[in-house]
């Protein structure tokens, strides 16, 4: 676990978080999702394969149709994916996969890592997909975010800037700084490059460690830059801890 020297969690009052591979476990979520399409596809793929493949053509997808509710969009990249493995569409699967996203499982530290940290933050989210679909894995998650934006408020999908745009304002609005604000998220390509872009500290909750590729995500466009690294959110609830003890005086606690 590695952290930087220079700033400290203890710095910020706000995280902001991407949801779908930092809290909810969505390659677990997407490559169950898909499993009657896999079934249909004449020479077997294996995990990564179908996660690049998704990542593909979800990142297309939101380019092309930015302003499409998520679940819709889902739907569509069903349809892609079936195209370019050779199964015939079937709309009914599609509009499954689109619905699936609340029965994506949360990672197991996820739930009590946010417990742990509403103690001390601000919690809000931006995150690409559309609020009922986010509103399914909230109640798994268990905890009341501060603020919630996502690409179906916003118009536009991460790495779009104006997603960061968006949220910085909102919280300027209400009275956060982006000095206060670490933004706190797994894919590099979706978040971190363009945070960093906006002026943001940020946290990669490197969820991949020690697995090649990116996964689901596309591979970032340039190295991208971070302030912190944890493989878990449970190792961040660690770390803010471990800060909390060394700044108490000798013989306290």
């Amino acid at each position: 676990m590695r952290w930087s020297q220079l700033v400290r969690l203890h710095d910020f009052r706000v995280l902001t978080f991407d949801c779908y591979g930092t809290l909810i476990d969505w390659e677990s979520g997407i490559f169950t999702a898909l499993g009657s399409l896999l079934a249909k596809v004449p020479a077997p793929l294996g995990r990564d394969a179908v996660l690049e493949a998704f990542a593909r053509h979800e990142s297309a997808q939101e380019a092309e149709t930015p302003r499409m509710r998520y679940s819709d969009l889902l739907a569509k990249v069903h349809g892609r994916l079936a195209a370019e493995w050779g199964v015939t569409a079937d709309e009914a699967a599609a509009q499954r996969f689109g619905a699936s996203v609340p029965d994506w499982p949360t990672f197991a530290d996820s739930a009590a890592a946010l417990a742990a940290l509403k103690q001390h933050y601000q919690l809000v989210v931006l995150s690409n997909v559309d609020r009922e679909s986010f509103a399914g894995s909230n109640r798994k998650l268990g905890v009341v975010f501060d603020a919630v934006y996502t690409a179906e408020d916003i118009g536009s999908y991460k790495p779009d800037p104006a997603n960061f745009r968006y949220m910085n304002e909102h919280l300027a609005e209400r009275g956060v700084r982006k000095s206060e604000i670490l933004h706190t998220a797994q894919s590099l390509f979706h978040d971190h490059v363009p945070a960093k872009r906006s002026g943001l500290a940020t946290a990669w909750i490197d969820r991949r460690h020690g697995v090649a590729g990116f996964g689901a995500t596309m591979p970032p466009p340039e190295d991208a830059r971070y302030d912190f690294r944890f493989p878990s959110l449970a190792a961040m609830v660690e770390a803010y801890r471990a800060e909390e003890r060394d700044t108490l005086p000798h013989g306290a606690g």
